[in-house]
């Protein structure tokens, strides 16, 4: 059975929660599934030290020991993800950026490749727009397969057209989520993307050695000779693109 984890970073089990139930009502209208709730406040995840050990010698080496692991093993367990927040100061909830910071270390070696993401984000008046794109591009620089989030108006107390125009706005993101899990085949990554992927690695060869964990993850997934992370069909133009990033990455690191 296709199994979905909501991450839910409000402390109280208002506006985000009851959006996220609605989400998945309309998700199941589609297909069976198994849906888990994860409400952030229920886990002890400590602040990040920032001694980068997690970047060097790997994320088994964290001096931290708390429920990073747990809930990056029940990220890890799920076909598809759903991070839910609040707008606190036009940005995600502290829970929720903490919970980021934790995971800082699968921006640098992707791993969620094949899973299905997408974002919801509640708020007063205004702002939850740019949080859904913020969430968004980290859904993608962890390696998910991102479907188009959602922002809802939920200022209390709410009017019947706001909850209206808020159960269309959930119910055409569930939608997208769908598809999302439905796909069969993995997306051809964008120019931007693809630019990150083989910069990334440029850097890497040029500046590490297989003492650092990310020059290790590199080479033996073999991604200092691939087109991109996974097995994908660029088109002709990206595959002369990607030789051009790939270029200009060695050009950088030479005159640096």
């Amino acid at each position: 059975m296709i199994k979905v984890t909501a991450v839910i970073g409000s402390a109280q089990k208002h506006a985000t929660y009851k959006a996220v139930c609605e989400f998945e009502k309309n998700l199941k209208s589609y297909i069976e599934i198994d849906f888990e709730y994860v409400f952030l406040k229920d886990y002890r995840l400590d602040y990040c030290r920032g001694c980068k050990l997690c970047f060097d010698k790997g994320e088994e080496y964290c001096p931290i020991k708390d429920d990073q692991k747990l809930l990056l093993q029940k990220i890890s367990d799920s076909d598809g993800v759903i991070f839910a927040t609040p707008n606190y100061s036009f940005q995600v909830s502290a829970p929720m950026k903490n919970l980021l910071d934790r995971l800082a270390f699968v921006f640098h070696r992707p791993r969620f490749f094949g899973k299905t993401f997408t974002a919801i984000v509640t708020q007063g008046i205004f702002g939850g727009r740019a949080i859904v794109k913020y969430l968004c591009n980290m859904g993608e620089n962890l390696g998910f397969n991102v479907a188009k989030g959602c922002a809802l108006k939920t200022l209390e107390p709410i009017t019947k057209a706001a909850q209206e125009k808020n159960s269309h706005a959930i119910q055409k993101a569930a939608a997208r989520f769908y598809k999302g899990l439905m796909r069969t085949t993995p997306p051809a990554p964008s120019f931007f993307r693809l630019m990150m992927f083989r910069m990334s690695r440029t850097s890497m060869k040029a500046i590490l050695s297989d003492e650092f964990c990310d020059y290790r993850h590199y080479k033996e997934k073999g991604w200092f000779e691939s087109d991109y992370y996974y097995d994908v069909s660029l088109s002709p133009i990206k595959k002369l693109a990607g030789r051009i990033f790939d270029f200009m990455g060695r050009r950088m690191f030479l005159q640096s």
